[in-house]
């Protein structure tokens, strides 16, 4: 009953350390449902049952300047991913409309690139205060990285959450990604919360990191005062820098969500992206650590759908939180 002891005494306000983080990581599959149950008794004493449905708008695709080694739509990546400019603000607002729907919580816009060129931002702004006005939808923007100012521009227009992934420890990020620093990523997180809007930083594990690698992740986003957590395992692309690399067993991932869980008990933790490749038929499990999904897919890979992931929660005795209520 370790794992049990150890989630009753983070319900009671102990924090979970590093060292315990690891060992968590370490243990084996044989606890792997300890391990979970562990997890879902912290994730149910915050969230219930309750699970948040997140929908992404691929709102500008490819022609990226960065290397990031995981992403097919990084500069010198060899792939199929679409190409286009910033789409209208019209667009953009049906993709809102679409996303309450489906009973999103949050519409998620997300662009390619370094960071957002100003008449780019005055549009996603327009159409910020446009969705607010007609859609009871919270909206959460990925643009790359951001100057303070740009922040509190993107607040005053009624953005109520930015994401930007730490991805990674800081030590291992350069060797992922050398067209920008870890500590630019930092500095950008840094002014989303002094700008007033919710932080949404996460990171992508198997990309040939350490398990201290990961433990060191989960707590630099403490460090920032995360809100929100997507955690993304790594589907390789081919083309791509890490196109060579072995997908994570599911039981890896599992418990890299549950002490995820552990680390940050009260913060929504979102699985994301590689949920369907990497779980596949465990991927169900990962509800008992995370709270959160993204649904109809991801920038530039389809999900398993939004039906089959409506009938996966409802099947394992989940239920999706009803924003249309609001």
């Amino acid at each position: 009953m370790l794992w049990i002891n150890y989630a009753q005494k983070t319900l009671q306000g102990f924090e979970f350390s590093k060292a315990e983080a690891l060992e968590l990581l370490m243990s084996p599959d044989d606890d792997l449902l300890e391990v979970l149950h562990a997890a879902f008794l912290i994730r149910r004493r915050y969230f219930g049952r309750d699970i948040t449905v997140h929908v992404i708008k691929n709102a500008k695709s490819g022609l990226c300047s960065e290397d990031c080694a995981f992403c097919s739509q990084a500069c010198g990546a060899d792939t199929d991913s679409p190409q286009y400019g910033l789409q209208k603000v019209e667009e953009l607002l049906e993709g809102a409309r679409e996303a309450h729907h489906l009973k999103a919580m949050r519409y998620c816009i997300v662009t390619s690139g370094k960071s957002p060129a100003p008449d780019e931002l005055d549009v996603i702004c327009k159409a910020a205060r446009q969705i607010k006005k007609e859609v009871p939808i919270q909206i959460c923007a990925s643009l790359g990285l951001l100057a303070f100012g740009q922040a509190l521009q993107l607040k005053k227009a009624g953005v109520d959450r930015f994401n930007h992934n730490l991805e990674s420890s800081e030590i291992f990020y350069p060797t992922v990604c050398t067209t920008h620093s870890y500590a630019d990523r930092k500095r950008t997180a840094e002014f989303v919360k002094a700008s007033g809007m919710e932080l949404c930083s996460g990171g992508l594990i198997g990309m040939g990191e350490t398990l201290a690698d990961r433990v060191e992740m989960a707590f630099a986003l403490r460090d920032v005062e995360v809100d929100s957590i997507p955690l993304n395992f790594l589907d390789p692309r081919p083309g791509t820098t890490l196109e060579n690399l072995p997908r994570l067993s599911p039981a890896d991932c599992l418990r890299t969500l549950a002490m995820f869980r552990f680390v940050h008990p009260d913060k929504e933790i979102r699985v994301a992206g590689g949920r369907e490749a990497c779980l596949g038929s465990m991927q169900v499990l990962s509800l008992y650590a995370a709270n959160s999904i993204f649904t109809k897919g991801y920038l530039t890979t389809p999900g398993q759908g939004y039906e089959e992931d409506m009938e996966m929660i409802t099947k394992a005795g989940f239920h999706v939180t009803d924003w249309t209520a609001a």
